[in-house]
């Protein structure tokens, strides 16, 4: 479902970690200008291509059945360099919407008190919201009474971060999760600081299963595979950006059966600016956005007026693939059905 940003908001810089993290900033203030908005259809996403499509919907978590059995205390090494011991898990607070993913998955959902904007699935949507860009409220953080905080190394600011440490409550700080294989090391790091770690082992069972099956949908004819390219849009605030190596896009891409087209033309960092020129050498077979990215530049009929855009041969075929933005970069529990998706999307037309 589309949604569109409202006019006017501005790009967040990056703070310490480059592009890719101003990314994650604007994601999620563009999730907070759209809460409690309607939805608008936009049929110019789609119109006049075969070619252009969505994920399905995937605005819900499937938790593994039953009640997990908890282990605690646990103590865990955060990614910061801190040894935490957790004690208790029945008020938690995940500071991204990927970690509550993974926390909702495991079966713990009814234990989170608060959530991160980003974390737009159904089962949280109505829990009180500690962060606003992805930077988080302490004071909110800790009005709630947390007995378990998760954040990633991209959380800040680092006062705020400081401030619920030095408060007492346990903090694990895990690394953001930037391609396939990070899957299941990230959902056996959240089960171990949550104290399931036999939970985590059968999530990463279930996960692994379904990814498997969905890298089955990829055709192995012999044929040349498509050039994907992975482009970054935020019509109205004037952003965008041509993903290369480490953008999180090109392990998705290649296990779907394509070939990263930023990557392989030579870029070697996460995001570029879009240019004429950087399209030209990409030349991809296929474009890859985020549905709200594409809704932002007036669907596929507005994306093909960017400059560059109109003359590759994605262009020139009207070849869009599209993610729902909450989905796309998350690398969780939810990660093979966007890759089925891709796979869809990506060899359809070919």
């Amino acid at each position: 479902m589309l949604q569109r940003q409202s006019a006017g908001t501005a790009i967040p810089t990056p703070r310490r970690t480059g592009i890719r993290a101003a990314l994650l900033t604007w994601l999620a203030l563009l999730a907070l200008t759209l809460t409690g908005c309607g939805s608008s259809g936009d049929s110019s996403s789609s119109a006049g291509s075969a070619a252009a499509a969505k994920a399905p919907a995937t605005d819900r978590i499937e938790p593994l059945p039953g009640s997990p059995a908890s282990r605690l205390p646990a103590t865990v090494r955060s990614a910061d360099g801190h040894d935490v011991t957790v004690r208790s898990t029945d008020r938690i607070v995940p500071l991204t919407g990927a970690l509550s993913e993974i926390v909702f998955t495991l079966g713990l959902g009814d234990r989170v008190v608060a959530r991160d904007v980003t974390a737009t699935f159904e089962q949280a949507a109505k829990l009180p919201v500690v962060t606003r860009a992805h930077d988080v409220s302490a004071e909110s953080v800790l009005s709630l009474k947390p007995t378990l905080v998760l954040a990633e190394t991209t959380t800040g600011p680092a006062e705020a971060v400081e401030q619920i440490r030095a408060a007492g409550v346990p903090l694990v700080v895990l690394d953001p999760a930037r391609s396939l294989a990070d899957v299941a090391p990230r959902i056996g790091k959240v089960a171990a600081a949550l104290g399931v770690p036999a939970a985590g082992e059968e999530l990463n069972r279930r996960t692994q299963q379904r990814l498997k099956k969905a890298e089955e949908g990829v055709p192995h004819g012999g044929g040349k595979k498509p050039r994907v390219a992975f482009l970054y849009l935020r019509g109205t605030a004037s952003v965008y950006l041509l993903g290369g190596a480490g953008s999180g896009a090109d392990s998705l891409i290649e296990a779907a059966g394509g070939v990263d087209a930023g990557k392989e033309s030579g870029l070697k960092k996460d995001f570029t600016p879009l240019t004429s020129e950087a399209l030209a050498k990409a030349a991809p077979d296929v474009i890859l956005v985020m549905s709200k990215g594409l809704d932002s530049v007036g669907g596929v009929d507005g994306l093909v007026k960017i400059p560059g855009v109109g003359q590759t041969p994605a262009g020139l075929d009207r070849r869009v693939a599209s993610v729902d933005d909450g989905v796309l970069l998350n690398f969780g529990p939810r990660t093979d059905a966007v890759l089925a998706s891709l796979v869809e999307q990506i060899h359809r037309g070919k």
